[in-house]
């Protein structure tokens, strides 16, 4: 269980993250090196030090404060003699670790295990291809979820999102300040950081742009078009995003079908909250009087299944005559379908015939804001988000 402090000693709030942190907990035991991976300030850094306090002897570097980053500008010297958990703090600042970390971890008879946290997940994951290929467990780290705050706060973590700042905050008014200031430090201190130069106020203006582009098709041409900059363009903004977990860019599936099928992705944001600031809604009665109501329905459904079951292995499918499934899993074989209606009742729709035949889906999911579940067909059930769970598909994998 994690205690976390919130803008005063005084203010606590404990809330279970028992499933990563066994996760978390089994690659460390199974492998030499466990990655975790996720946006700034989603919680790596406590749920590090909490398996930190659990392992005895440990080591702990943050790459953020001045003295780490001297103590391990000979990586090599630094870390050849320790032993126990070795804990890296925003690994990706230095990359050259990883080369030093390969013969370490080939070594016999070391007793040490290397954790890492990274916030950028292409920096991080070509070194570790490069690197530790075989050698290092990957967890992705969102914020909280659903599942983690309990079904009856529902309609907070929808609104204020996951970081834990966010949803803990006092009120709605001190969660927006607080995200308002991520934004600005993610641009104009993170971004430079991790070496990615790029002009912090038309990256502003262009993640704006994108919040009305939520759950929809992305057109690269299009939204250069919006902002009057190239596609490539457009294109690099939005992989400096999602590779930075501000956005998921979530791929078509190409069935080998005679139907044309479209085969750009959707883009989507991870956090709610962050949607719900750049929208300017601060209220679930804004939210719910939004033109895109249904898409910031999907989008947050959607990264609560995801969270559940993992995001590897998960695609969108859609026909140029209409018929789509917002979310399809591929695992062990076997296809699980998921749409995602924000009506009260969702009945049976000739979309998900169509995607029931064309996809030959072991199970089609329809996840709603209601109360009950119940059949709407023989592979078809509605089922409220709040009350989904891992046996729905045989569990979670989140390497």
């Amino acid at each position: 269980m994690l205690k976390i402090s919130m803008y005063n000693d005084n203010m606590q709030h404990l809330i279970k993250r028992s499933r990563l942190e066994k996760r978390i907990s089994a690659c460390i035991k199974e492998s030499p090196v466990t990655v975790l991976l996720g946006a700034r300030q989603t919680g790596k850094t406590t749920l590090a030090r909490l398996m930190a306090g659990r392992a005895g002897k440990t080591e702990i570097f943050d790459l953020e404060e001045a003295a780490s980053r001297r103590a391990l500008e000979n990586p090599e010297t630094a870390l050849s003699g320790l032993r126990g958990l070795i804990v890296i703090d925003e690994v990706q600042r230095q990359p050259a670790l990883f080369e030093v970390l390969r013969p370490l971890c080939d070594r016999r008879g070391v007793a040490a295990k290397f954790l890492l946290l990274g916030s950028a997940s292409l920096t991080l994951v070509k070194g570790v291809s490069e690197s530790l290929a075989g050698r290092a467990l990957f967890v992705k780290i969102p914020g909280f979820s659903l599942g983690e705050v309990g079904a009856k706060n529902m309609d907070r973590l929808w609104l204020r999102g996951g970081f834990p700042r966010a949803y803990l905050a006092p009120d709605m008014g001190a969660a927006a300040r607080w995200l308002d200031g991520f934004v600005s430090t993610f641009l104009e201190r993170d971004l430079p950081q991790m070496g990615i130069r790029v002009p912090a106020e038309a990256l502003r203006r262009f993640w704006m742009m994108l919040a009305h582009y939520h759950g929809q098709l992305c057109n690269y041409s299009e939204l250069g078009r919006s902002m009057d900059i190239s596609p490539n363009t457009a294109q690099s903004y939005i992989d400096i995003l999602s590779g930075s977990y501000m956005l998921r860019v979530l791929p078509p599936w190409h069935a080998n079908l005679k139907k044309r099928q479209v085969k750009a992705p959707k883009i989507y944001f991870r956090d709610s909250g962050l949607l719900h600031l750049l929208l300017g809604v601060e209220t679930m009665r804004q939210l719910r009087s939004l033109p895109g109501y249904g898409a910031a329905w999907e989008g947050f459904a959607l990264e609560q299944v995801l969270a559940l079951y993992g995001g590897e292995d998960s695609y969108f499918w859609s026909t140029q005559r209409g018929a789509e499934l917002d979310l399809l899993l591929v695992r062990g074989g076997k296809k699980y379908g998921f749409e995602i209606k924000s009506s009260e009742a969702p009945s049976m729709t000739r979309s998900m015939h169509i995607a029931m035949e064309d996809l030959k889906l072991d199970s089609l999911l329809v996840i709603y804001p209601g109360t009950k579940v119940y059949k709407i067909h023989d592979k078809v059930t509605a089922i409220p988000l709040w009350m989904l769970s891992e046996s729905e598909i045989g569990g979670y994998r989140g390497r």
